[in-house]
């Protein structure tokens, strides 16, 4: 323990924030006079650097190397610095320029200021976002400035304590977030960093994005709606305590929807999301507050965003009932608009993550496109050759990859709404399109099965089991194929998961998060439409609910 002590105490002398050295003084007064709370949480935070991988970092906020605070900011965007001097040339040739964005989390505008401050005393033009704003202006700004490289802080949907810092590169990246190896060459800097006090800080000489490229943003998202756009739709959206609300709703105005409704109780920025117990818009209860302004005042859907607004969700009144609304599946969403793109005629590749639906490979078949998949994360779906459409099962879309080379939940709620405006004109529902696509191209239904861990072992230990002894049979078909995706899977790189493929059809994927300490299970049955959709949907569920059975007692969780 004495060593974990001096090892806080070193930290403590080098920490520039007066609040995390109070609070770490008090971790380390505690721990010496014995407390074993304190000495245990101590030792967490000391147990290592916070890991800066492909998702760049993210953790929960407080003192110590292994928590979000300044002093780990301050050596990450040093870490960059470095990174950028030596294995990147300028986009110009001449000087480094890197913008920066930050959202309304507890310490995000700080972290924001200090990479600025770092990357000016290193000899870089630091351009810093004009205020609070979503993910997606920060991927736009990176492709039109033109900029070598970006850094957004954020947290994304997680949870209030937490905070992220994500790493963009342009030039020849396209202004994609960073994938290995650059992230260990990334995390090699950092480590070279020898402390707070060691790294040249300007005092100022960072400059603000104009308000010009906001509006740039503005005017190409409302500028992808088709030109022969018909209809009406009443709206009502929630950022979620984010920031995407000012954005999203600029954009659907001048993409010409003026009946939208805020939830006013979501609408302003709030750290402390309080009216959620967790920020994710796929979570239960997320979206109650929205879909009771809907029945209110009849909606005729629900759009929401997550905290930095890179995630859209869609609600829509159950079809049986106008008393009941109901979550669409981020597969259906991705499955609804890659047809809607693929129909007005996009020409190039339709893209989807592994463990999102094959239903997206079948609808580009269907219109002669070419479709491929890749690992998770927007990071390699971004990276696809002609890129015209992608999506993951997670809500993320990227549905104009000339603007956004990322996920963004601002660009598909624009696409979503012309969509469902389009629909209600003919006298349709969404529903009755994704009913549609299944008569055509099967009935594919998909879900996920998550086990949240505190020993991480856990998720060590079932990996494990599942490589040595996968079972032979899921939900009563024979298994016909296993891939671990560690070897790599056709011209997938390599990654810790697992697939497995069934005779009748069925698809699991299996792999730990990246973000989370959490286990996911996707899973996928697919039923020709003999009959009537209602009778597939049916024979489906049953399916899919054996799938789930089998899968969690195989993983022993």
């Amino acid at each position: 323990m004495q060593d974990v002590i001096d090892r806080a105490h070193a930290w403590l002398a080098d920490d520039p924030d007066a609040a995390t050295r109070a609070e770490l003084q008090g971790l380390i007064d505690d721990a010496e006079n014995g407390d074993n709370e304190a000495r245990a949480e101590l030792s967490d935070r000391f147990a290592g650097f916070l890991e800066f991988g492909t998702a760049g970092l993210r953790g929960a906020l407080g003192a110590g190397p292994n928590r979000m605070n300044r002093a780990v900011v301050i050596r990450a965007a040093a870490g960059l610095a470095g990174y950028l001097r030596a294995a990147r040339t300028p986009v110009d040739g001449v000087r480094h320029r890197v913008v920066i964005g930050y959202d309304a989390r507890y310490g995000s505008r700080a972290f924001a200021d200090d990479t600025a401050a770092v990357l000016t005393g290193a000899g870089m033009k630091a351009l810093v976002m004009p205020r609070e704003l979503p993910t997606p202006l920060l991927a736009f700004a990176l492709r039109h400035l033109d900029a070598d490289a970006g850094v957004m802080v954020t947290a994304s949907h997680n949870p209030p304590q937490d905070n992220g810092y994500k790493v963009y590169l342009g030039g020849p990246d396209g202004g994609s977030q960073i994938v290995s190896p650059t992230d260990a060459d990334i995390t090699a800097h950092i480590e070279a960093v020898p402390g707070v006090s060691a790294v040249e800080m300007a005092p100022d000489g960072w400059s603000e994005v104009g308000a010009d490229v906001v509006e740039a943003y503005l005017e190409s998202v409302a500028g992808i709606v088709g030109e022969d756009r018909t209809g009406d739709v009443t709206i009502v959206h929630t950022a979620l305590h984010g920031v995407g609300a000012t954005t999203t709703l600029e954009a659907l105005r001048r993409a010409g929807f003026a009946d939208v409704h805020t939830v006013p109780e979501q609408a302003d920025p709030d750290p402390d999301f309080p009216t959620v117990n967790f920020p994710n818009p796929e979570e239960p209860g997320a979206v109650d507050l929205a879909v009771v302004l809907a029945q209110d005042i009849n909606a005729d859907i629900v759009i929401a965003n997550d905290p930095d607004a890179d995630r859209c969700a869609v609600a829509l009144p159950a079809p049986d009932s106008t008393d009941t609304w109901r979550m669409l599946h981020g597969d259906d969403v991705g499955a609804l608009l890659g047809e809607h793109l693929a129909a007005r005629g996009r020409d190039g590749v339709l893209a989807n993550s592994i463990v999102s639906s094959r239903l997206l490979g079948r609808i580009a078949a269907a219109h002669g496109l070419k479709h491929t998949e890749t690992l998770t994360g927007f990071k390699w779906i971004s990276r696809v050759p002609g890129l015209t459409y992608g999506y993951e099962e997670a809500l993320g879309y990227c549905v104009a990859p000339d603007l956004v080379r990322d996920k963004d939940g601002i660009s598909a709620a624009v696409l979503v709404a012309e969509l469902a405006a389009r629909a209600k004109a003919a006298g349709r529902t969404l529903w009755e399109l994704l009913d549609e696509l299944a008569v055509r191209h099967g009935l594919h239904l998909t879900d996920q099965l998550s086990m949240r861990v505190d020993d991480l072992s856990l998720i060590t230990a079932a990996m494990t089991r599942l490589r040595q002894a996968p079972p032979d049979r899921l939900a009563g078909s024979l298994v016909t194929a296993v891939d671990d995706l560690a070897d790599g899977a056709g011209e997938l790189p390599p990654t810790d998961g697992m697939r497995l493929l069934t005779e009748d059809g069925a698809r699991v994927v299996v792999r730990p998060s990246g973000t989370e300490p959490k286990l996911k299970c996707y899973l996928e049955v697919i039923v020709d439409v003999r009959g009537t959709v209602t009778a597939a949907r049916s024979i489906a569920r049953r399916r899919l609910d054996m799938l789930r059975a089998d899968v969690a007692a195989s993983l022993g969780l």
